[in-house]
């Protein structure tokens, strides 16, 4: 008889989440839903942030905005020729290096292997609560004929 009851009460569970329609996530605010477009979530984040909060949101360490949800982040993060800063990671030569080869698939792969590291990285990080810096998800490379000071490299010339 318990067996019979076992076996009974284990093809009510197995059928009912069949049954049970799957629960759609409630979002506290409109920025935070996905299937929003951007310009919408953007604006309605914006609209809620204090002139002090904008503000903050400019500097390299953001604070929390606890009120929203909003983590602390940190803007400065390196990519320029790997993500090692990180933690262990593949490093690649300077990008001038790699640009001199003429190679755009070169330059492809190598860009494309580094934007795979960061965001597992990332993800990582995000996993286990860190937002320090090198641990965020954006990332600073060369440019180009910004400006011409050889004392900086990333100023590319």
């Amino acid at each position: 008889m318990k067996k019979v009851l076992s076996i009974i009460l284990l093809i009510s569970l197995s059928a009912a989440t069949y049954i049970v329609p799957a629960q759609q996530p409630v979002y506290k605010y409109v920025f935070q839903n996905p299937a929003l477009s951007t310009e919408v979530r953007v604006a309605d984040l914006v609209s809620q942030l204090t002139l002090q909060e904008k503000a903050d949101q400019l500097l390299y360490t953001t604070p929390s905005i606890p009120r929203l949800g909003i983590p602390d982040y940190n803007w400065w993060n390196e990519a320029l020729h790997g993500v090692a800063r990180a933690g262990y990671a593949t490093v690649f030569p300077q990008s001038i290096t790699i640009a001199n080869s003429w190679d755009e698939g070169l330059m492809f792969n190598v860009a494309n292997a580094i934007s795979d590291e960061a965001r597992a990285k990332y993800h990582e990080f995000q996993r286990r609560g860190k937002t320090g810096i090198y641990q965020g998800l954006t990332f600073w490379s060369p440019n180009i004929n910004i400006f011409r000071d050889p004392r900086w490299g990333r100023g590319t010339i």
